[in-house]
Order: C-alpha cells, then structure tokens, then sequence
C-alpha cells in the first residue's frame, strides 16, 4: 500500500492547471479562480476621514471647559472647509478631514451648544482619523494569480473599482459509480439493493469546490456498461471520478475496463482507513481517481486526495489546505496498521484548547457520521493514541472549499 502523504502529494499533482480563461463581470466570479495578478488602482481610503460622528479639531485648541465654534456641517461627500484656529467642524463617519484638523472627537465624547462644541473626555492626537492609503496603497498587490474568489475578496476588488476579472474556466467533472445493487432516490428497492448515495453526495462536494458536474452516470457491473459511461465522461469532462468496483472482487471491473481502453494505472490502494481501495489511472490523457464504493470511504477520500487534484485542475495556488490539532477526547485506545481518519466533532475550551470527540461508531458505512462530524482526526500507522493525545486534525470546512 502507498504511503497516505505519498498519495496525496501524488494526486496533487495528477492533473494540469488551466489554461483558458474567460473575462466575467465582478457580480459573477464568486467561486471563481483569478487567471491573473491584481494590483490596487488607488489608495484606500483616497482621503483622510472621519472613523466617527463627531467633531474635528486641531489638537492644540483643546482645553478643558473650553467651547469650539461650529465652523460648518460637512457630511460624507461633502467638501470640508479649512477648519480655522479655535474652531470645530461638525463631521460624520466617512467625512472628508478638513484641512488643518488632525483629530476626530466622538460627539458623545462632548455636548454641542449655540456657544459651541465643549469636550469632555481629553482626546487624543489623531483619534478616529482614517488616513489615506492606511488599508490599501495605490499600486501593491491585493491579489495573486490562482485566488479563490469570495465574497471578501469581491468587496475589495470592487473597492478598487474592478468591474470585471479575468478567471479561469470551471473545471469539468464526470462521476461515475457502479454497481447493480444500486437504486436512485426515488425508486421502488428491490431484494438486495440499497439507494445511491455516493452520486449525489460526489455532486454536492464538487459543487462546494467551484468545480461543474458534467455528467452523473451509473455503469452496471459489466465491462460494456462501464465503457459506455467512461467514453461518455471523458468525452466531455477535464476528470472523471467513479465510486465502486475498484477492489479485487469478481464483479470489480473498473480497473481493468480502464486497461482494456488503453488507459494507465499510475496508483492502487493507499495506506488509510477508511479509503484503502483507491486508484489513480489517466486514459485520453485525462486521470481518472477510483474512489471506494462505501459512502463514508467515498467522502474520506474525496476530502483528502481529491480535493487537492481538484484545486490543482482549478488553477489555485493554495492546493493543500492547513493541518490544525488537537486533543482526543475518548475513552477508547486507537492503533492501527493503517492511517486511521476518525469522524470527530471539535470544540474549545480556554484551559485546553481543541478537544476533538470522536463519533461511536466509526465503520464505513455509518453515512450518519458524515453529517455529524466537522473534521478528521489523523491517528499515525502503528501508534497508540489515548485519551489526551495530541493529533492532526482536518477541519473539512477548510477541505471542501
């Protein structure tokens, strides 16, 4: 069995990035890849302002008692006067700072009369002054080639004043699963047969990735019903995914289907538990990652090792996401011959940090795991992992993004 960090570092780099791109209006590219670098146009803020409602001031006029003559009103928008020598100038959050002002007093922080405005909490210098540029300067780098476009990323490009991006073309996926015990949602079940979960869920994940699902096929256990649905996804997709039929069983046929196109098969089975059946093979020049047929194999594998490939095939340049841990919080001892990935729900607490629960019940086809965990605790080949362990955790809002 392959090594897991060998697989995954192997499926990484399985496919190629993009190289067409298309230009979108801003409005539309969430979800989207930038195809390029992209450069602020003007600083942020363009101008000194108001961070409050209040009062501008010189400095040096405050005194305590002392009441300031309101030179003038100005909104945001409008056009500030010079503020004059033992003046105030009356301002809203977002007001431009009047010329010779260099501090902004809330106004609860004083009481305005006909008189004028007194302070009654000192101030400080340059109190509440957003200055020009402090958050953004004309000319750096806000975003690189390979960003992932979300709506964080869409407020400061519009900022900028970015009307349209240039991104990558989605990436195309086929899903095919196997297999004659399975029936769609929705259909009467026969003897023996269970419904289709794994097409689906596979849908949902790359939907959550950006990433188009072509085509959703069901082959039946025989080498023509799987060509026919591997001719059909190659066709019209960048990668194909099956589910099922890809273990040593007499009825699994995906893999030598695959050989019999004249397809290659670069890896089988990696060093994981739940996941191990899983293979890497390319026919057309397109791979092609056979995922296991239990719905909870399926997910595992998906989060780790396809996820990677996919973002690799999007053209972003964050591939693998960051590795967090944390604590395990059980009563139970693992140790396994294989990397074990446990469903597990994380919390926090101030004295010990990520505590990590994992679920009862940890078998490969307990699909209400699924729903019920937030991440994946890595427990080491070979280890012993007790109660309080520290170990490596994926939170899957990070992996399926």
């Amino acid at each position: 069995m392959l090594d897991f960090d060998v697989a995954q570092a192997r499926l990484a780099s399985a496919g190629h990035p993009p190289t067409i791109t298309e230009i979108i209006p801003l409005t539309q590219a969430r979800g989207r890849v930038l195809a390029q670098t992209l450069f602020a146009t003007l600083d942020l803020p363009p101008a000194d302002n108001s961070a409050m409602d209040g009062y501008a001031i010189r400095y040096a006029d405050y005194a305590p008692g002392k009441r300031l003559p309101v030179q003038q009103r100005c909104f945001a928008g409008d056009a500030p006067q010079a503020l004059q020598a033992g003046n105030t100038i009356r301002v809203f959050t977002g007001s431009l700072m009047p010329a010779d002002a260099d501090t902004i007093v809330m106004q609860e922080n004083g009481n305005e009369t006909d008189l004028g405005f007194e302070i009654t909490v000192p101030p400080t210098l340059g109190e509440h002054v957003r200055f020009q540029g402090e958050d953004v300067c004309n000319g750096k780098e806000i975003f690189s080639k390979g960003t992932l476009l979300g709506g964080a990323e869409i407020s400061l490009l519009a900022s900028q004043g970015y009307p349209e991006v240039s991104v990558y073309t989605p990436l195309k996926i086929g899903i095919i699963t196997t297999g004659d015990e399975l029936a769609n949602p929705g259909q009467a079940l026969a003897t023996g047969q269970v419904y289709n979960s794994n097409g689906p869920m596979l849908t949902a994940l790359v939907d959550a990735l950006g990433a188009d699902t072509m085509h959703v096929l069901h082959a039946m256990d025989t080498s023509e019903s799987l060509r026919i649905a591997f001719d059909t996804a190659l066709n019209d997709c960048d990668l194909v995914l099956t589910v099922g039929g890809v273990s040593v069983g007499e009825k699994d046929l995906v893999k030598p289907t695959i050989e019999e196109m004249g397809g290659e098969l670069d890896l089988w089975r990696v060093c994981m538990k739940p996941g191990k059946p899983v293979a890497l093979a390319y026919a057309r020049s397109k791979p092609i990652v056979c995922l296991p047929g239990n719905p909870v194999s399926a997910f595992v594998v998906f989060s780790l090792l396809v996820s990677p490939l996919i973002r690799t095939m999007q053209g972003r340049s964050d591939v693998i996401p960051a590795i967090h841990y944390g604590k395990l919080s059980t009563d139970r001892r693992y140790s396994e011959t294989r990397e074990e990935f446990l469903r597990v729900q994380a919390s926090f607490t101030p004295d010990q940090g990520m505590l990590l629960k994992p679920h009862a019940m940890q078998g490969s086809a307990i699909i209400n795991s699924l729903p019920w965990a937030d991440g994946l605790a890595r427990i080491p080949v070979n280890t012993v992992v007790k109660d309080g362990d520290v170990v490596p955790y994926y939170d899957l809002q990070h992996w399926l993004r």
